[in-house]
């Protein structure tokens, strides 16, 4: 069992409520994964199996937390997604599950860190680009410098000017606005040139 003196500082400092259940899940993690190592990631205490996160806990001033970082994929719709932790917020040990139950998540955890790769995140289709607003193309056609710089900006740099113009509610703004985005395209400077060398 390797232990880390700083994950001893942290329960030490810890709401007297909160100490038994960090206790508790620590001695569980190394009951049932012995092979887990302490550390402290996000100044939160955390096990690691091989270098990669089995599990965190956490204890703030009404509650304490625990968080696998594979939890989705060993609780399933169990995982509370509307509290913080797979099991929402502890206030005592008896919101654990039984020594047992949790074992066997500690056990099935360490197993998913040492055996499989990390679920990959969908990737979702790009956005597609608004529709300039037509007196905005008027405009750029009466300034062909400004449009060929719209034309040779990135996509999200031409995104911040059509949506800027088109969120315009009032005929007035609107025009204000074309008229502030044709003046800076033509000196060469996207939507947020102010802060750009901040």
């Amino acid at each position: 069992m390797t232990t880390d003196p700083r994950v001893d500082a942290y329960i030490a400092k810890a709401q007297p409520f909160a100490r038994p259940i960090l206790e508790h899940v620590r001695r569980r993690v190394h009951a049932a994964a012995p092979e887990a190592e302490e550390t402290l990631k996000w100044s939160h205490p955390t096990f690691t199996v091989d270098g990669k996160i089995l599990l965190g806990m956490a204890a703030f001033k009404a509650h304490a937390v625990i968080n696998f970082w594979r939890g989705q994929e060993l609780r399933g719709d169990d995982a509370k997604r509307d509290a913080m932790g797979q099991f929402g917020k502890l206030i005592s040990i008896d919101d654990l599950p039984t020594d047992k139950e949790f074992d066997a998540l500690i056990r099935q955890g360490a197993e998913l860190v040492k055996t499989a790769p990390a679920p990959r995140k969908t990737k979702h289709a790009p956005r597609p680009a608004p529709a300039m607003h037509p007196e905005f193309a008027a405009a750029l056609a009466e300034a062909p410098n400004a449009k060929a710089v719209l034309d040779s900006f990135p996509p999200s740099a031409r995104r911040d000017y059509l949506e800027w113009i088109d969120e315009a509610k009032q005929d007035a703004t609107r025009a204000k606005r074309i008229a502030t985005a044709v003046e800076w395209l033509g000196e060469g400077k996207r939507r947020h040139w102010k802060y750009q060398n901040c």
